[in-house]
């Protein structure tokens, strides 16, 4: 039987891994995997996920199973993380997940379920796994221009003459900030005007919110969602603490489900316990009750959010930094972009040979469409970047 079995793609980023660790080159630079990393390179625990983790290892006392739906705490605290009061709280149903992408997941399977004939709009380009995981469910794609190559802004009028061939019933999907893997971010007033075509059209809107916290801070990440959110009938979102809280490995995400009513909530939530227990039972629960902690203690959620801020104003300063070395080494301002856009990651605009060469010839490795890690810069390593920047375009 196994012998059946067809050779699958390799994932393009877990192969870069692979380049970049059998590198021997003592220079060598990964700006391709998406991990926040600080000035020596690593990727360090949270001062309030420490911690959180000592109260729990002193205070747990049991490794019983927690329900199909997960930590509600901690359910409870991304719903008002990400939502706020935009919804009045029996709208919402919530989920805990393996991760963002385990949330994502579930919510592609919750809409095979309500409407198997519904297409799913995603971004073009959008996060690789979008398209993969829809593809594997079988799940109409549909695909809506976003982002133009030429200004490395957002093409609003071709994403929304795009959708003008979206169907009542159908799911468009968006980031909630911080573009994967642009950085180009719609503007709130572009947010608001998606959202009335979502009504005109009868979309359900879907949000995907990894980066929280990584762009223009908590309140102002969520701004735009929960415009929408304030607004739409329904709507789902899969959001991520692997970024803002650090907790990459332990896999923490959360799926939220905004119904018409109270009965659809229970509808809604019957329906994701099910899937749940369908695909693995009952989710991990370390990272979540760690998160529940941070979030239900004062002190630490403040020094949480204060460590969280350092590392998105790092991001800036780096973003801001390579902008400028790279207009000094180029004599343009063609990547000024860079400190404009938002979050972990940008896409520079190279093309593959020239994202190869630098490979080649700099020991620089990053993504094939030229995603950079921003969190991954060199802060005393700029100016070398933007050399070998410069020297391959």
């Amino acid at each position: 039987m196994l012998e059946n079995l067809k050779e699958q793609a390799p994932d393009k980023i877990i192969e870069l891994i692979g380049l970049y660790a059998a590198d021997e080159r003592a220079d060598k630079l990964d700006l391709g995997v998406g991990v926040y990393k600080d000035a020596a390179g690593n990727t360090p625990v949270m001062r309030a996920v420490k911690a959180a983790e000592a109260r729990l290892l002193a205070e747990q006392d049991s490794k019983k199973y927690v329900g199909l739906l997960g930590d509600l705490s901690y359910v409870d605290a991304i719903r008002d993380l990400v939502l706020g009061d935009a919804v009045p709280a029996e709208r919402v149903c919530g989920a805990q997940e393996p991760g963002g992408t385990g949330a994502i997941r579930q919510l592609f399977e919750l809409i095979r379920v309500a409407n198997a004939g519904a297409t799913v709009w995603i971004s073009d380009p959008s996060w690789p796994n979008h398209e993969a995981i829809l593809k594997a469910l079988g799940m109409k794609i549909g695909k809506y221009r976003y982002f133009d190559a030429a200004t490395c802004g957002v093409d609003f009028v071709g994403m929304k003459a795009d959708l003008e061939a979206a169907q009542a019933g159908d799911v468009l999907l968006l980031h909630g900030c911080c573009h994967n893997p642009t950085g180009a971010n719609i503007t709130a007033a572009e947010w608001a005007e998606v959202t009335e075509l979502a009504l005109a059209r009868g979309l359900m809107p879907m949000i995907d919110i990894a980066y929280q916290g990584f762009g223009d801070g908590l309140e102002a990440d969520a701004a735009g969602v929960r415009l929408m959110a304030a607004k739409v009938p329904e709507m789902l979102i899969a959001a991520s603490c692997s970024k803002n809280f650090g907790l990459y490995r332990d896999r923490v995400g959360a799926a939220l489900i905004i119904s018409k009513d109270a009965a659809g909530t229970a509808l809604s939530k019957a329906n994701i316990a099910t899937l749940n227990r369908l695909n693995f039972s009952f989710p991990p629960d370390h990272g979540a009750k760690v998160v529940s902690i941070i979030m239900n203690d004062a002190t630490l959620r403040a020094d949480w959010a204060a460590e969280l801020e350092e590392m998105r104003l790092n991001m800036l300063d780096l973003r801001q930094g390579l902008a400028e070395a790279l207009r000094r080494e180029t004599n343009s301002d063609r990547f000024d972009f860079i400190a404009e856009h938002r979050g972990m990651f940008s896409r520079l605009g190279l093309s593959p040979e020239q994202v190869m060469k630098l490979r080649a010839d700099h020991a620089v490795y990053m993504v094939g469409d030229s995603r950079i890690n921003v969190a991954g810069l060199p802060k005393d390593g700029l100016d070398k970047l933007a050399k070998a920047i410069a020297s391959v375009i």
